[in-house]
């Protein structure tokens, strides 16, 4: 946990950019929308990601069962034909990399599944860190828009079994880290949102 700490703390340059929010001036901006559960945090994303064509959404959901299926169907069906969809559950560095310049905006929604998918393969705590620089290095290197969507997890109540209290704070750092590499970033409450940076 100390080697995490220290290392979002130091803001990691890679690749010619640096990840405390001051990128290369090479891509075309990295914004962060951040809000709880069913909170309008995709539609904001969405929204501001205007209408600029070519326009990737990247999911990281997977349809595991009929609810996510279901889910994912819907969501598909909000963003119309315009989107072109893209479901990369957890190589997202290297998709990143593959389509440079393809695309002039790219939603990214969410982090959160992302983390979870990570954990859920093996990727031990202590490498999260540099998987979230090697992501941000690629997104810097873009020449697109990137809107990235990501869970609010730390409002609520502490949760009870430490299994959840350690994904809950690894989650908070990961999204201080996107927080500190963004241009912009978002809170979004009830369908609400305001620019916090």
């Amino acid at each position: 946990m100390e080697r995490q700490a220290s290392t979002m703390k130091r803001g990691v340059k890679r690749g010619g950019a640096s990840l405390t929010g001051h990128h290369s001036g090479r891509g075309a901006g990295l914004t962060l929308v951040i809000g709880g559960g069913a909170s309008g945090k995709s539609s904001k994303a969405l929204e501001l990601a205007g209408r600029s064509r070519p326009r990737m959404f990247v999911a990281t959901g997977q349809s595991l069962d009929k609810e996510m299926a279901e889910r994912i169907r819907r969501h598909q069906t909000e963003r119309g034909a315009a989107w072109e969809t893209a479901e990369v559950p957890m190589e997202l560095a290297a998709w990143f990399e593959k389509h440079h310049g393809r695309y002039r905006v790219i939603v990214l929604d969410c982090m959160t599944l992302w983390l979870s998918n990570l954990l859920g393969s093996g990727v031990p705590h202590s490498d999260i860190p540099d998987r979230v620089n090697d992501l941000l290095s690629a997104i810097h290197r873009m020449r697109s828009r990137v809107i990235v969507v990501t869970n609010e997890l730390g409002l609520g109540m502490v949760p009870f079994d430490p299994e959840t209290r350690r994904f809950r704070d690894l989650a908070g750092h990961v999204n201080q880290q996107l927080a500190r590499a963004a241009d912009r970033v978002y809170f979004v409450v009830s369908g609400c949102s305001v620019q916090v940076k």
